[in-house]
Order: C-alpha cells, then structure tokens, then sequence
C-alpha cells in the first residue's frame, strides 16, 4: 500500500509543479503566483488526491489520466486551508509545520492566493482530454466545493458560533467542511474512469465513511495529537470555545466512532470485482493515524 500511496504522491506532486510553475522575472503577477506555489506545494498527505487516483484505476481507468483531476482537487482543498487560516476565519499561523500562507505573503495576497487555486483548479480539471469527463468533473467538484458543501459546511461552523452544538449540527457541519470534497474526489476518479452509477454510489458511501473518519480522528489529535507532528498548533477547537467530537462523546468513544466510520467505507467497496485492497488498506491506515 505505501508504495502505491507513495508513487501516487510523487505523480500529483510533479503534475502540481507543472501545472503552475514558478513565475518569470519581472512578472508583474509573481507575488501571488510565488504565494499560491508557497502553499499548494508544501507537501501534505494528498489524500483526496490519492483517492481520485485510486478510484480511477478501481474502476478499470489508468490512474495516471485523472491526475489533472487530482490536482483540481488539491488545489480546491488548499485554497480553503488558506482562507481557513486567515483572521477573519480560524486565524491560524501555522499550516504544515511552517507559517501560514497570510504570515508570509499579508493577508490580502494569500486572500488572492486562494482565489487564484480556486479558478486555477477549474482550468486543470477542464484540460482533461474528454470535453463530457471534464465537464462532468468540474460539475461535481463545483457542487461538492460550494455553498452545498464544503462553502456550506464552513458557514454553518462560522454561524454556530456561540450556540449549543450538538451531534446533529456537528455532522451536517462536517459532512460539508471535510466529507464533500473527499466524495468529490472519489467521484471525480471514477468520471476519468467512465464508471457507472453503482460504481459512483460505492465511492460515494465509501467517502461517507473515510471522511467523517478522518474528521473525527482530526479532533481528537487537536486535543491529544502532538503539534510537531502534525504541522499546527493543536488544542484550537478549545481556544475558540468550539465543541466537536471528544467535547460532545470523549476520546474514546470519538475513536470507537472512527473506527465505525471505517468499517462502513471498507463494506462499500465489496461493489467492486477488481482488488479493493489498497483503498480499504488506506481507509484502515487514517483510522490510527497521529498527524
């Protein structure tokens, strides 16, 4: 599984830098180009990346054609850590074991910066050589990315504010926050790979699970993760009086939860005739996961 997982990442990272190279001199757009490179290149564990990847090949595709999908996607997922980290939002200054894109660039070029991911994400993904795959792709990463997901998800975290969170806010929350642009990742690597609707269901249950798992296993490192390894500062949830999964169930129910979650996204794949094995392998691989 690592080996695959690896070869996977070094694929997305060098289609990444080709996708948005580093500016000319004397270009008048550098700034924001070099903030955009400074965060959409700072490594991370490409997960959504990976999972389009793996999907593709899991439906009978060469994974390596939906790689202008997988770097829509992450470059969707790091314009949103930009914004996510300016003070108008968490106000976060470390992102990745290292300052935060507004620490370095102001916080009007890395307000820029998300900007340009988030349209540069869309010329990507609409490069894919089939005009109907593109279009299609586009589509569900526009919908899973906006206001009906992952938009949607982060205001009703901004509007909850101050008011009692229970579970049921706290799922719909995070199944736009984290589990929509997992789902359209899994989905957008089934469209390269001309699936049929079963097959986007399987992915589609499967993101379910291995999203709200990975949101999950998320909070309960924020309060007993170590920062170093992580990349951030942890106990945020706390500062910013937010309640989530180990304030509402404790940590070890939070865990059982996760584990539960996992299981769900491993019982999705037994759609599929080809070897599932690495995808159940990398749902299993976030479930204990300490960064």
């Amino acid at each position: 599984m690592n080996e695959r997982a690896q070869a996977y990442r070094e694929a997305v990272e060098l289609a990444l830098e080709e996708a948005l190279p580093a500016p000319k001199e004397g270009e008048l757009t550098a700034t924001v180009v070099e903030a955009m490179r400074y965060s959409l290149l700072a490594g991370g564990k490409r997960v959504r990346a990976v999972l389009a990847l793996a999907f593709c090949k899991l439906c009978g595709g060469h994974w390596r054609e939906a790689l202008p999908f997988a770097c829509g996607i992450e470059m969707v997922h790091c314009y949103s850590l930009i914004h996510d980290d300016l003070p108008c939002m968490d106000d976060d200054d470390m992102r990745r074991g290292r300052p935060a894109c507004h620490r370095v660039y102001g916080e009007a070029m890395a307000l820029l910066a998300g900007d340009g991911l988030l349209t540069k994400a869309f010329e990507t993904v609409l490069g894919f050589p089939e005009p109907e795959k593109a279009a299609a792709a586009a589509k569900a990463l526009a919908e899973l990315g906006g206001h009906r997901g992952m938009v949607g998800g982060q205001c009703i975290d901004l509007e909850a504010d101050g008011r009692e969170v229970g579970m049921d806010l706290l799922r719909e929350m995070d199944a736009g926050k984290t589990v929509a642009l997992i789902a359209a990742a899994c989905r957008m690597g089934c469209i390269a790979a001309g699936a049929g609707e079963a097959q986007m269901a399987a992915a589609f249950r499967y993101a379910q699970g291995v999203g709200m798992a990975f949101q999950i296993r998320d909070d309960i490192l924020d309060v007993l993760g170590d920062a170093e390894k992580l990349g951030k500062y942890t106990g945020m949830d706390a500062a910013h009086e937010k309640r989530n999964y180990v304030t509402l169930l404790g940590a070890e129910a939070a865990q059982d939860l996760v584990e539960s979650y996992t299981r769900q996204a491993v019982e999705a794949l037994g759609i599929f005739p080809e070897d599932n094995g690495f995808l159940t392998e990398f749902a299993l691989s976030l479930t204990g996961r300490e960064s």
